[in-house]
């Protein structure tokens, strides 16, 4: 299959490399601050947050690449942490900041090409028909227009800016942005990596979904159908009991009404612990808010603004909130605890943080591990720091999905 015309690909690969000039623009002025917070040393702690700017321009120019090229382009694993040492030991956002000098450097010479041919033919015509009102006036080749004989050279530069345009940008838009998409796509061991980690959070999922649906099934075994069994007994003592003796059958009934009442309360807790209720009513912040408000430490709850998510999401993020308090509340000997959920470009975020003892271990048993494994299954990230004498701060990251 050909590709188009040249002039029909024009305006398309025209838009691309115009908009690639603002990118490098962008991209060219970022790299003087980051070098400036380098040189400077003391505006150093200022350079992760430049990162975290650089690595949304370079998401921004993902999706707008992989669209002119009618492709996806894979984005990157997410830093583990927000600080300098997590940027610099990040394979993903120093192959974006490489990315960074290759945009703010190529990309903007190459926007510059596609705008000075749109620019040369605007900028020749308005000299050929206005020459008169300007005396001394010349072309962007430098040839004097003294006449209208001496325009027809501006209507040519005008022609030969068009043509130049016509064969020089679609071919030179296509090149970048394949060049660009190599850049901003993950390495081979990155992508390999990220099939082995993918290939893990699946098996903890479903090792986690199975283990849920053993929890449940013997909730329901050794619980409510217990109960209910017992009340189908007592109904049937009730109904011997009113043939013989109908006065002792009032207490068999008061008896078969509590075993009822008892499997019932069971079953609701079972229902409680698939998907609470309560997010169903309140949304995940007035759930969590709840949490909060019911915590036998008191704990204050950094509110703000959520829209509705998936209910899988805001079921993980209910009980992450709900096992992280009962760990403080069991092991961290914390006098308050914070609980913070925030939004942040397509991923919520999720932090808790106690001033407890701190020297939290995954291994202990403390339901660390039950937690990583639930955030993994939605291809997030957990992280905990909690050092001894604490702190202890927890943050999960779930991407959304919206």
């Amino acid at each position: 299959m050909t590709d188009p015309a040249p002039a029909r690909q024009w305006p398309k690969a025209w838009a691309f490399l115009a908009l690639t000039a603002l990118a490098g623009f962008q991209a060219f002025f970022l790299l003087i601050a980051m070098l400036l917070c380098v040189t400077t040393v003391v505006a150093l702690p200022l350079l992760p947050r430049l990162v975290a700017i650089a690595r949304r321009i370079a998401a921004r120019e993902r999706e707008r690449t992989g669209r002119f090229l009618a492709t996806k382009i894979p984005p990157p694993p997410p830093v583990a942490g927000d600080d300098l040492a997590a940027v610099l030991a990040s394979r993903e956002a120093r192959a974006e900041l490489k990315w960074l000098l290759f945009q703010g450097i190529v990309g903007l010479l190459v926007g510059c090409v596609a705008l000075s041919s749109a620019t040369g033919v605007l900028q020749n015509l308005v000299i050929a028909g206005f020459w008169w009102i300007f005396p001394e006036t010349r072309t962007t080749l430098d040839v004097l227009i003294a006449s209208w004989g001496d325009s027809l050279y501006a209507v040519a530069t005008a022609v030969g800016y068009g043509v130049g345009g016509l064969l020089v940008v679609p071919p030179l838009a296509r090149w970048f942005a394949r060049s660009s998409a190599t850049r901003l796509s993950p390495s081979r061991q990155s992508l390999a990596e990220r099939l082995a980690e993918v290939t893990e959070t699946r098996a903890a999922a479903l090792e986690a979904h199975g283990t849920e649906l053993r929890r449940i099934e013997r909730n329901l075994h050794d619980g409510t159908q217990n109960r209910l069994v017992a009340v189908v007994m007592h109904l049937g003592m009730v109904e011997r009991a009113i043939a013989r003796d109908p006065a002792s059958a009032l207490t068999m009934v008061h008896t078969a009404q509590n075993a009822a009442t008892t499997a019932l309360a069971e079953l609701r807790e079972v229902v409680r612990n698939i998907y609470p209720p309560v997010l169903v009513d309140r949304g995940l912040s007035g759930a969590v808010a709840s949490l909060a408000a019911h915590c036998t430490i008191p704990c204050t709850y950094d509110e703000r603004p959520l829209a509705r998510m998936p209910a899988a999401v805001e079921a993980a993020a209910y009980f992450v909130v709900a096992e992280a308090l009962t760990n403080a509340v069991k092991h961290s000997g914390a006098e308050r605890i914070t609980v913070s959920l925030r939004e942040e470009s397509g991923v919520l975020v999720v932090e808790i943080t106690d001033d407890g003892h701190g020297g939290a271990d995954e291994a202990g048993g403390s339901g660390l591990v039950g937690i990583r494994r639930r955030v993994a299954a939605f291809d997030g990230t957990t992280s905990i720091d909690s050092p001894p004498g604490g702190p202890t701060v927890m943050r999960v990251d779930i991407p959304t999905g919206l």
